[in-house]
């Protein structure tokens, strides 16, 4: 779970990266608010969109190169959109860059499900942990970089990324180990259930618009408002680092009181937290977009694990569709409010965002309890 959650940092710090690259293409070519955003939904579409075919291909012939493979793409592909001199191109580099990201995921999510025994929530918050750390790093890191060197210093960031590929692709042969045989497989194996799935990915996209709104626009944001992009950056990594955090917490929690109950909970608390950031703003805004953090990110591992329950003979496509599909619907949405953005205002556009999450609470409470599946996919609570 170690490897496999430091893989998971190092693939999304190169996803993470983009958002911090934002404000400075936004000045390098001169992008309105739409512009901006569609950077962000390249890298969205790539990553998550087409995530349920590697799933599918995950589920049918395994690819455990997949893991290596896709997180020396994602440093290629963010690295050199960085330094690209054409918008078109920069465009191109990013989505090469989400396809690593999203060939990396369903396989790396179905081992952890492995690894993770019993305690499915907690182990997939070790899992995603390492992600939702990553992502807050690419954020962090690549910003600061780029602030001291240039559009330049994304490239250097990439090369940790790079070096943690040919780790991972040392310690493929030890993944292959954590497979369960096939007879145990199919024992472990219970009933599709397609439309708890369906109902599920609804909850899930909704939660999406919010969060990506916020991913694009935060440290824009921060800059209307007379502050540096700088500040915007660390704004937009406090927010990332507190659902990191959130994910370990959350995680427990959900195996003691519930995935379902955990999942409406935190929902419910988004549009709260969203009006907070931006209609109060200063040292309270920035608790609120931080709890949002906690909110949206730290409920990733109760999604992905309702995703494995409610398709339990698919958990690689179980996976794209939760971390890749739905959450891509919610980036799609970011750019439809960055364009009310350009016609209207940021702050109404960040006001909308609020609204999808109350629709995906009464998703959430329509959720079946999952059917319990035997051996060692069998979570410890699920209602």
């Amino acid at each position: 779970m170690t490897v496999l959650s430091g893989g998971h940092l190092a693939v999304d710090f190169a996803s993470g990266s983009v958002p911090a690259l934002i404000p400075f293409l936004t000045d390098k070519f001169h992008l309105g608010y739409a512009l901006a955003a569609l950077l962000l939904l390249a890298v969205t579409v790539s990553s998550s969109l087409v995530q349920p075919l590697f799933g599918l291909w995950s589920d049918r012939r395994g690819a455990l190169w997949l893991i290596p493979g896709g997180t020396i793409l994602g440093a290629v592909g963010v690295g050199f959109a960085a330094i690209s001199p054409y918008y078109p191109l920069v465009l191109v580099l990013v989505l090469a860059g989400g396809l690593g990201v999203a060939a990396f995921h369903p396989e790396g999510a179905k081992y952890a499900a492995y690894a993770s025994g019993r305690k499915r929530a907690s182990g997939m918050s070790y899992f995603n942990i390492g992600g939702n750390t990553g992502y807050a790093l690419g954020a962090f890191v690549t910003g600061v970089l780029v602030g001291a060197m240039g559009l330049g210093g994304a490239l250097l960031a990439m090369v940790p990324v790079a070096v943690c590929a040919g780790f991972l692709l040392r310690n493929v042969p030890y993944f292959a180990t954590l497979a369960p045989a096939v007879g145990a497989r199919a024992e472990a194996t219970g009933e599709d259930d397609r439309h708890a799935m369906t109902l599920l990915g609804v909850v899930i996209a909704l939660r999406s618009v919010p969060w990506f709104t916020l991913l694009a626009f935060v440290p824009l944001w921060e800059v209307s408002l007379g502050h540096s992009k700088a500040d915007g950056n660390r704004l937009l990594f406090l927010m990332l680092l507190a659902g990191a955090l959130g994910t370990l917490a959350l995680g427990p929690v959900a195996d003691r009181v519930g995935l379902r109950s955990t999942l409406v909970v935190s929902q419910a608390l988004v549009p709260v937290l969203i009006v907070a950031f931006v209609f109060v703003g200063g040292v309270v805004g920035a608790i609120a977009l931080m709890l949002v953090g906690v909110c949206v990110v730290g409920t990733f591992g109760v999604t992905m694990v309702l995703s494995h329950l409610y398709l339990p003979r698919h958990i690689g496509m179980a996976s794209g569709l939760s971390v890749g599909l739905a959450m891509g619907i919610g980036g799609v949405a970011a750019v439809v409010l960055g364009a009310v953005a350009d016609a209207i205002d940021l702050r109404l556009a960040l006001t909308l965002s609020a609204l999808p999450p109350l629709l995906g609470v009464v998703s959430a409470l329509r959720l079946p309890r999952p059917r319990s599946v035997r051996q060692t996919l069998r979570p410890a609570a699920v209602d």
